[in-house]
């Protein structure tokens, strides 16, 4: 269903009872993400919670109602937060997900009865680490142009952020599967002036590391040994400044532990929620 949020129509899919406890998942990789990752990885919760999950502003099938600063997403999803009526939910965000989620905790503390962070950062150190990982990998010979103008922000169009995208999927999977790439890239829909912006305009300036110690619900911290985009350390570093954080390294994933390691995702986040949540959770 489509909701004005803010000004701006949001594609958004709820699962689950009115009555349970809510939880809203966030995608990552604005401008090419959507609620498609987050429906397959948290619908499967719709037993004990209500999902919500939505493609952001400007991402998948939502308007794109420009600002597209972390400011706005948050607000966007305050908005939805009200529009649920919960008091306290759990909030859910991987990659640059993630990134919103951090966002929103520690400008909203007393919202949240959980957290759940997958392969983020909580600050832009992560761009420099993985510009390292990317020229350092032996399975692609990257064109660095392409590599440099979607790191940068720069692509000119939104068949370009697709060839730009194509060059650098490779790297997120622990095992290199060609056909899987291939799928991806073309079940993609593709938003260059949200990805420009999120890359020129708020990731120069991204650093929620002093803020961190503000956070006040449990925070599950889950990471792919072999992520090349928000190392290991960065991951390391968020468990190290929040209070209540958990950090759960996957052995056998890249970018994305919830695909590569389901089983194990979703005994991890059941077991997290539920002790998070034992003594339960606002509606």
């Amino acid at each position: 269903m489509f909701l004005d949020i803010n000004g701006n129509r949001l594609n958004v899919e709820v699962m689950g009872r009115d009555d349970a406890p809510l939880l809203i998942a966030l995608h990552g990789a604005p401008g090419l993400g959507s609620l498609a990752e987050p429906r397959a990885t948290f619908g499967p919760l719709a037993d004990d919670f209500r999902v919500v999950v939505f493609d952001a502003r400007g991402s998948g099938q939502s308007e794109g109602r420009a600002p597209f600063t972390h400011e706005q997403w948050v607000a966007d999803v305050e908005a939805l937060r009200e529009w649920a009526g919960a008091d306290r939910f759990v909030i859910a965000g991987g990659s640059y997900g993630g990134f919103i989620a951090m966002e929103y905790a520690v400008r909203h503390p007393e919202r949240l009865a959980a957290m759940v962070l997958r392969d983020t950062s909580a600050d832009h150190a992560n761009e420099e680490l993985a510009r390292a990982n990317a020229l350092a990998s032996a399975r692609v010979e990257l064109d660095l142009d392409k590599f440099e103008r979607i790191m940068d922000g720069r692509t000119r169009d939104d068949e370009d952020l697709r060839a730009c995208w194509a060059e650098i999927l490779p790297l997120y999977d622990h095992v290199y599967d060609p056909a899987a790439v291939d799928r991806k890239v073309r079940a993609t829909t593709y938003r260059y002036e949200t990805h420009n912006w999120a890359f020129t305009e708020n990731m120069p300036h991204y650093d929620v590391k002093d803020r961190l110690g503000a956070v006040t619900c449990p925070v599950l911290v889950v990471v792919g040994r072999d992520d090349w985009i928000t190392p290991v350390q960065c991951s390391e570093t968020i468990a190290s400044l929040v209070p209540h954080a958990r950090l759960e390294i996957f052995e056998e994933s890249g970018h994305s532990p919830q695909v590569e390691e389901a089983e194990r995702f979703q005994a991890l986040v059941r077991e997290f929620l539920a002790g998070a949540l034992a003594h339960g959770a606002g509606r």
